[in-house]
C-alpha cells in the first residue's frame, strides 16, 4: 500500500511580506525616475546618497539573514 504524501496535505498561502513589497515598489519608481532623467525638487538632495544608503541597507539586511538560524520545518 502506498504511504501518504505531503502533497494530499492542503496548502497554507502565506501573506506577503510587507517589507519586501514597500522595498521593491520604491526600487521601482526610482528605476522609473532614472529612466526618464526626471530628479525630485528637493534642495539640497544629491540622489546618490538614496543610491549609497539603499545599497548600504541592502548589503546589511543581507548579511543579517546569513547569519540567522535556518527555522525547523514542521512535519516528519
Amino acid at each position: 500500500m502506498a504511504e501518504p504524501t505531503d502533497d494530499l496535505q492542503p496548502r497554507t498561502r502565506r501573506a506577503p511580506d510587507l517589507l519586501a513589497l514597500a522595498v521593491g515598489l520604491v526600487s521601482l519608481v526610482t528605476a522609473v525616475f532614472a529612466i526618464v532623467g526626471f530628479v525630485p525638487p528637493l534642495p539640497s538632495f544629491d540622489p546618490r546618497w538614496l543610491l549609497a544608503g539603499g545599497a548600504a541597507l541592502v548589503g546589511l539586511l543581507l548579511l543579517t539573514n546569513s547569519l540567522r538560524q535556518p527555522r525547523e520545518r514542521g512535519g516528519s
